[in-house]
């Protein structure tokens, strides 16, 4: 009995509960949960000022931003209005230099016709009249045909994408059927012009365009619409618009309107010869001279 009655007194070892009495020591008598809930009111604590701190810095730098923000405005304007300025300049003086161009042939006996004629072909003068309307535009989707096949074996490297090369053969093909003037999104192409691709981008005269992509052609509208679309580029054209899905469309315009390409400068010009040399007089050794 007494032995049972030593256990019922000592249910807890004597190691057990002197390791219990140095735990509670170490922790200050403080629950494990009392620190966890401290600990996390602490951190939201900080969590807080850091925002708030943050909120009030923002608040004092709003102002700043805002003013760098309005001058940074008031900047572009200002350019794009002296930029629209400029251009409005460049126009009065190519058209001043137009019209002394045809009253210096007309002094030396130059037709004022033929220079016209001349500049329309060459793209330094805007243009207007019937034509043809052409625009082509990228597939739905933009990388697959529409059955699905790749045109890597043309030459190509996308399917239902527009290509420099799609661009080239439409606008070549245009020229050939007898187009007396054309454009593309805008842009007046002349025998200096250029289509290229950066990417996937396509590039005339180095400025990027983004379809679709229109293009002008005047001439005679009936006539450009039937040849071109009965030329090989047309046949061409029509195969990637059955193969591939490109968009396309094309109209005859009663009236077209095309700007003059910003890059034609007249550099040097001379008037023309309008008689025969003298004939030289022959020396007295009777040898000729060249």
């Amino acid at each position: 009995m007494s032995l049972l009655t030593n256990v019922m007194d000592h249910s807890l070892d004597d190691g057990y509960a002197e390791a219990a009495a140095r735990k509670r020591g170490e922790d200050g008598g403080m629950p494990k949960t009392l620190k966890a809930k401290l600990g996390l009111a602490g951190g939201l604590v900080l969590a807080a000022l850091v925002v708030t701190l943050g909120a009030a810095q923002a608040r004092e730098d709003a102002p700043v931003v805002a003013r760098e923000r309005e001058e940074l405005i008031d900047r572009i304007e200002r350019q794009t209005e002296r930029a629209d300025e400029l251009e409005g300049s460049v126009d009065q003086l190519r058209a001043e230099v137009g019209e002394r161009q045809r009253e210096a042939l007309r002094e030396h006996g130059g037709g004022g016709d033929e220079l016209e004629t001349l500049q329309v072909l060459s793209g330094a003068v805007a243009v207007h009249g019937p034509g043809v309307k052409l625009v082509v535009d990228d597939a739905e989707g933009s990388g697959t045909g529409a059955d699905g096949e790749q045109r890597g074996s043309s030459g190509f490297s996308d399917t239902g994408r527009v290509r420099d090369r799609d661009l080239q053969r439409v606008v070549n093909g245009l020229w050939e059927s007898g187009a007396e003037a054309v454009s593309v999104n805008g842009r007046r192409l002349t025998a200096l012009s250029a289509i290229r691709a950066a990417g996937d981008a396509i590039l005339v005269d180095n400025k990027p365009l983004a379809p679709p992509y229109t293009v002008l052609a005047v001439g005679d509208g009936k006539r450009l619409s039937t040849r071109f679309q009965d030329s090989a580029d047309g046949l061409y054209l029509y195969a990637l618009q059955e193969n591939y899905g490109i968009r396309t469309a094309i109209s005859v315009e009663q009236d077209l309107r095309l700007p003059a390409a910003p890059s034609v400068i007249l550099r040097t010009a001379e008037p023309a010869q309008t008689s025969e040399p003298a004939e030289a007089e022959q020396p007295d050794s009777g040898k000729g001279t060249s």
